[in-house]
């Protein structure tokens, strides 16, 4: 059971995606709330595996509810969720540790599936995000290519979380198994020092790494 808590000032919405939520028989709303204040506490004994965030929100935004989620629940995947394409914000939520990045007006079914997706190790984003993440860091890019050391394998399964693939689809496309690859992005994570998905594309792109 996917346990998912909701991020959201809009009380409409919130109780929207609470609803679609709980239809599903593999996930549960644990919790839902209309901004980031407290966020540690309201967090507590929930076991959230996902949490659903708006990015703009009163009193506490979604972007420092992202940095003291990170800080005192790492396992917790985190989804940013915005009306708008705005690329700073994009950027610094991924700085701050999100996992995936998913514009409000996405159909119901592409949410869904972005949360199964984040809980496998994927990071989902709508093409318009990660068309916009792709440019942001190529205007961010240095002519210095740092070494990181990876191996030929390690690249091509950087490669492949670049384009979008979640760990089963990497699994596919290399013939190895699921554990395979966790262990080997496991490894990637160590050699780039990052701690999410989203991060290790980040710095890819920007080093020119594949």
């Amino acid at each position: 059971m996917i346990k998912v808590a909701v991020f959201d000032d809009n009380a409409e919405r919130r109780e929207s995606l609470k609803l679609l939520i709980n239809k599903k028989s593999d996930m549960a709303c644990v919790g839902v709330f209309e901004d980031c204040t407290n966020v540690v506490d309201k967090l507590l004994g929930l076991n959230a595996d996902v949490a659903l965030m708006d990015i703009d929100m009163p009193e506490v935004s979604g972007i420092e509810g992202v940095k003291q989620i990170r800080e005192f629940f790492p396992g917790i995947h985190i989804i940013m969720q915005t009306v708008f394409e705005d690329e700073e914000k994009i950027f610094a939520s991924i700085l701050a540790g999100a996992d995936g990045y998913i514009l409000k007006k996405t159909p119901s079914a592409k949410l869904i599936d972005g949360i199964r997706e984040v809980v496998e190790g994927g990071a989902p984003m709508t093409a318009y995000v990660a068309k916009q993440v792709l440019k942001f860091f190529q205007q961010q890019q240095t002519n210095r290519k740092p070494e990181f050391d990876l191996t030929p394998r390690e690249k091509e399964i950087l490669s492949l979380l670049v384009d979008g693939m979640s760990y089963k689809m990497i699994a596919d496309r290399c013939n190895i198994t699921f554990f395979t690859v966790n262990m080997h992005i496991k490894k990637i994570y160590e050699k780039l020092h990052v701690h999410s998905a989203t991060e290790a594309v980040a710095k890819a792109i920007r080093h020119k790494i594949v």
